[in-house]
């Protein structure tokens, strides 16, 4: 079944998702980092670019070609498609992702607004009430 790993309290998310992606890829699994906002995955790329000249991440698209998002560890994508399958889930959206199933793990992170803040709390109660195993990592 799917791991749910739930890390909030984070001051800034994107660059929490940089580090727990990183962490990941240097573990051999593979990455999809979700949202439907473009300029969400606009600014998680360059960060993945500027973030450290000595730890690039490579990454592409879901939209590029297939041959190098078979062998590329981390996709950005706005969208789930049903046939694709990764060892992780780093969802940036405000709600859960669709076709969870489809991965070993989701990572979820709660940013410290309160907007956020209540935003997670709908993820984390939708995951607690699917049944879905919970892990939680306080940040603060």
């Amino acid at each position: 079944m799917t791991q749910i790993y739930f890390y909030s309290g984070s001051n800034d998310k994107l660059q929490t998702a940089y580090r727990l992606c990183s962490k990941a890829v240097k573990q051999n699994m593979k990455v999809m980092v979700y949202s439907p906002d473009a300029t969400v995955l606009e600014q998680f790329n360059e960060l993945l670019w500027t973030f450290s000249p000595a730890s690039f991440i490579p990454h592409c698209g879901i939209q590029d070609d297939p041959q190098l998002i078979n062998v590329t560890p981390v996709i950005l994508s706005d969208q789930i498609p049903p046939d694709i399958h990764y060892d992780v889930l780093l969802n940036l959206h405000q709600q859960h992702p669709p076709l969870l199933n489809q991965f070993k793990r989701i990572i979820e992170i709660a940013g410290v607004s309160h907007k956020d803040k209540l935003a997670s709390r709908e993820r984390y109660r939708f995951y607690k009430d699917t049944g879905y195993a919970i892990q939680h990592f306080n940040l603060d």
